[in-house]
């Protein structure tokens, strides 16, 4: 199973200041961790841009997904993550043990360098980063999460494997190239104007995303500024046909008859990807 959530560039856009701005991509990414979510997409949004760049909820979410112990070394100073001290602790399931078929631990590590010579530094915890040849196939880029099988420490040996690391990945994609990745699956859109999410309902999803098909791929809309304002569609055209709308399967709506006016992306994402998780 592949779960992927889009949220839009302008997520932070309401933010007062940079702290708070902060906090809020961290909810995301805590809600992404509980939930197993494999893939975050930072879907642009320019036409709701804030006040921190365009590129601000990718860094931060690049970073929160970081190790602790690699973030130093693999991040610099930078403007964007001023308040990152705010970032609530993930906590993500590592892999530890030995593979069935090759020796070694798996470990997370950082790449903070990609050389020309198909070649990469890598930094895995060890006391220094290492050299490491990348495997046929594989495509690595600076600062991206990597899994590392440790044979030994004392000589160091090690190697690359094509191994997706624990917690999620974070890219960047319009919506369209981001709706029809190849592990999509059932595509969502997440908004008030949606089909209400009921017990029947719930129960067919259930069967859909918990089966053999069950790659599923959750949109976010962003504050004042849901998804029907950045695709540019009419709420009353989701009201009428909440399915096969802006290219999505289905439009829902996961907080029907919501006692406040509106309702948070970061709280949408907690509210929507926790009874999507709920097994048949």
């Amino acid at each position: 199973m592949t779960v992927s959530v889009l949220v839009p560039s302008s997520l932070t856009r309401e933010a007062e200041d940079k702290r708070e701005a902060t906090r809020k991509i961290g909810y995301v990414a805590r809600a992404a961790t509980i939930f197993r979510v494999d893939r975050l997409t930072v879907v642009p949004d320019p036409d709701g841009a804030g006040k921190f760049g365009d590129g601000f909820v990718e860094t931060v979410l690049r970073y929160a997904a970081t190790p602790p112990e690699l973030r130093k070394e693999a991040w610099d100073r930078r403007d964007e993550l001023e308040y990152a001290g705010v970032l609530p602790p993930l906590r993500v399931r590592s892999q530890t043990g030995s593979g069935s078929q090759n020796s070694g631990s798996l470990r997370q590590g950082i790449v903070t360098r990609v050389g020309a010579d198909g070649r990469v530094r890598v930094n895995c915890g060890l006391q220094h980063p290492i050299s490491l040849p990348v495997p046929s196939g594989m495509e690595v880029t600076e600062r991206e999460r990597v899994t590392v099988r440790v044979s030994s420490r004392e000589p160091v040996r090690a190697k690359l494997v094509d191994v997706a690391p624990p917690g999620y990945a974070v890219d960047r994609a319009n919506l369209d190239t981001a709706l029809s990745e190849d592990d999509a699956g059932l595509t969502i859109a997440a908004s008030r104007h949606g089909e209400v999410l009921d017990v029947d309902l719930l129960g067919n999803l259930a069967g859909d995303i918990h089966g053999e098909s069950s790659d599923y791929t959750v949109a976010f809309g962003a504050p004042e500024r849901g998804l029907p304002a950045i695709l540019g569609i009419e709420p009353a055209a989701v009201r009428e046909e909440p399915r096969e709308t802006g290219g999505f399967d289905l439009w829902l709506n996961t907080v029907p008859n919501q006692g406040s006016e509106v309702i948070r992306t970061e709280e949408a994402v907690f509210a929507t990807l926790a009874p999507l998780n709920i097994e048949e």
